[in-house]
């Protein structure tokens, strides 16, 4: 019986409870992980725009890097003696013509696509979106006969069609997402007051559309404001001439004029500066609450 007891196994000891793992969260990265990358790519950024300005403003054949003494010499050779006066009014003219009839015809087919089923919807929208994947210097030659049909050649409308083609698609999509995320319930209480549909649309749903309206008008100014190849090839007269072609003929023959070429661009670039400047906050709102889905 002593052998037996002494061979004989001890009983199983019980599991010892897991001890508890502690997961850390992200960390949180130091102010120097964050400042040193963003101010390098702020240096890269805002150094082509310094030189900008300093060959802009400071006098001719001078090599200093300071703006030292400043002088308004190459903005009155521009805007007096190479014409951006025009340049800038046509630019304008072009800028405005476009974001209105993008804003207003992508406001209408935005509705609709948010708004009704019909037949055919999937595969406008798919259409819609490989259009954004052609290059516009494919659209040049049968876009130019449709102007030169249509006796549109050196004229601005030629622009102003070609810019809100062009732009069309994209704004159509934002707003239709930015609509889609707008309870259509808000628009049933106003039809149940005695509102119609387009009443309603207009009361309820168009100033819940501000930060979408701006993203997409300010897309369209400053695409048509910026853009160089249409302008170069449906417009052969000087007096028709916006700023990116103008900018272009400052270049000469056998030389530049720096100083009136930075002149230039610091008078092409100042307006879209503004733009965003003021925008910036609904821009970044109406893109995002564009981009989601319903």
């Amino acid at each position: 019986m002593t052998l037996l007891a002494a061979t004989r196994p001890a009983p199983p000891r019980a599991p010892e409870p897991p001890v508890p793992v502690r997961r850390r969260g992200p960390q949180r990265p130091s102010r120097w992980q964050i400042y040193v990358p963003l101010g390098i790519y702020l240096l890269f950024t805002l150094v082509p725009f310094y030189w900008m300005v300093v060959f802009a403003v400071r006098p001719r054949g001078s090599a200093s890097l300071l703006p030292w003494p400043v002088t308004t010499e190459n903005f009155e050779t521009v805007w007096n003696g190479l014409g951006f006066a025009v340049f800038f009014q046509n630019s304008l003219k072009v800028g405005v013509a476009s974001l209105l009839a993008t804003t207003v015809v992508a406001l209408a087919g935005g509705y609709a696509l948010a708004r009704y089923n019909f037949r055919g919807k999937t595969v406008f929208l798919v259409a819609m979106l490989c259009t954004q994947f052609i290059p516009g210097a494919m659209m040049l030659i049968p876009l130019f006969e449709t102007f030169r049909t249509l006796d549109l050649v050196n004229s601005l409308w030629s622009l102003i069609i070609a810019e809100t083609v062009f732009q069309l698609p994209l704004s159509l999509i934002l707003l239709g997402g930015f609509i889609r995320n707008i309870p259509v319930e808000l628009e049933e209480a106003a039809w149940v007051d005695g509102c119609s549909r387009l009443r309603g649309f207009l009361v309820v749903v168009l100033p819940l559309l501000r930060p979408g309206l701006v993203a997409v008008g300010s897309f369209a100014f400053i695409h048509s404001w910026n853009n160089f190849l249409f302008a170069l090839m449906f417009v052969s007269e000087q007096d028709k001439y916006t700023i990116p072609v103008g900018l272009a003929f400052t270049l000469g023959e056998f030389g530049v004029d720096f100083g009136a070429l930075a002149a230039g661009g610091v008078v092409a670039a100042v307006p879209v500066v503004l733009v965003f400047a003021v925008i910036q906050r609904y821009l970044v709102q109406g893109l995002s609450a564009g981009a989601v889905k319903g």
